[in-house]
């Protein structure tokens, strides 16, 4: 086993190490020996010269991301029985053998002991994207472990991290297949077909971690006048359609996320007059719907990314939940969303309690809401639990 770079901690700062916590921050490192360079593998040790870790180091308050507490070698089959391992999660919770769903997560960074990666598979092409330098610089190993594992079944493997590397790296990537290509980009979730834009489209191209969410709306939607807000690619539309809704209207500020939303319904329920998309401001819209909707969906973008600016986003959070909480019919139901990180359960369940109380109804919740199986959350990592949500039905 080749030598590697030696990160040595602080006295005392390999107690979160020793729970596992697969981040190693700058202020915790007292030294280190030989050259460390951005993406490189390095090894941890304690202040006592005891083995700690092995990951990939970075530059920022991150400075190690953990791939292993044990020690070994990080070669191909290290990063071959990685991706096998996330694989057969997929399989055990029946995603990868699923005749209704053919998209889904197989890698979630942490979640899957592969920080830095995120790899999202559409009914045979594997969409890629790096974080970290040190996930960019093994990127042949990891094609070649995703055209053993899936043989035949995969397709095409398209690169997205060109906009998802840190931009300080010393990087030139660009976006494109690295293995086949597909053309029809057509996927399949629960039996609802959608169009995939990964070239173009945000994050890889729809938000597979809405899946169970989608369903469960799908139960509520029967006879009722659904509003879906920031709708993106329209995912929750036409599961409210299939669920019965008697109308579903599309709110985006975006022109191409309502094209893609309308195309998505087409793929689904073609000319269905129950349809309609409006591009416009989502505050704007809420000002003239009062008691125009039973259900209404807020799935808005992460308006926090970073801790500096929690307290703004819970603002714009909390101004959109009270416009919707004042608006909504009398015994509406409201599904509503938060996928930032850095705004924890406590806080986005606070914030939805005070929009309440400023709107002055009265308000139940129904249902608490995560990310699915596929978005699996390492127990040691609490960080990776981004995505939260409640069901809430307001008198």
């Amino acid at each position: 086993m080749a030598d590697l770079p030696k990160i040595i901690l602080k006295p005392g700062k390999e107690q979160s190490l020793n729970r596992f916590h697969p981040w190693v921050f700058s202020g915790a490192i007292g030294s280190t020996e030989g050259t460390v360079t951005e993406g490189d593998l390095v090894e941890v040790f304690d202040s006592n010269g005891g083995f700690q870790a092995l990951g990939h180091c970075q530059i920022g308050s991150i400075a190690v991301r953990v791939l292993s507490f044990q020690q070994r070698e990080a070669n191909y089959e290290f990063w071959k029985e990685k991706l096998q391992n996330a694989y057969n999660l997929r399989v055990s919770i029946g995603l990868a053998t699923s005749e209704q769903t053919n998209a889904y997560r197989l890698v979630h960074a942490e979640g899957d002991g592969l920080p830095g990666l995120i790899i999202d598979y559409y009914n045979g092409t594997a969409v890629v994207q790096m974080h970290t330098v040190g996930m960019y610089l093994i990127q042949d190993d990891i094609l070649q472990a995703l055209k053993e594992i899936y043989g035949h079944q995969l397709k095409a493997v398209y690169n997205k991290s060109e906009g998802t590397l840190p931009y300080k790296a010393d990087m030139e990537p660009e976006n494109g297949y690295v293995f086949g290509r597909d053309k029809e980009k057509i996927a399949m979730e629960n039996g609802l077909k959608f169009h995939v834009d990964w070239e173009k489209g945000q994050k890889t191209g729809f938000f597979v971690d809405q899946r169970d969410n989608r369903a469960l709306l799908e139960q509520y939607s029967k006879d009722k006048d659904v509003l879906n807000m920031f709708c993106y690619t329209g995912g929750f539309s036409f599961y409210a359609m299939r669920g019965g809704a008697k109308s579903v209207h599309s709110v985006d500020s975006s022109e191409r996320a309502i094209q893609l939303t309308e195309d998505n319904v087409m793929l689904n329920f073609p000319n269905d007059p129950r349809h309609k998309s409006f591009a416009v401001d989502a505050f704007k819209y809420l000002d003239t719907i009062k008691d125009q909707y039973d259900l209404i969906v807020l799935d808005p973008p992460a308006f926090a990314k970073h801790l500096n600016v929690v307290k703004n986003a819970l603002n714009g959070y909390r101004r959109i939940n009270t416009k919707a909480i004042e608006q909504i019919k009398p015994g509406g139901i409201i599904f509503t969303f938060s996928c930032s990180q850095v705004v924890s359960k406590e806080q986005f369940r606070t914030m939805v309690f005070s929009s309440a109380a400023r709107a002055g109804r009265q308000v139940r919740v129904l249902h608490q809401m995560t990310q699915p199986a596929d978005h699996p959350v390492n127990i040691y990592h609490p960080e990776g639990e981004y995505l939260k949500g409640l069901v809430i039905y307001v008198e």
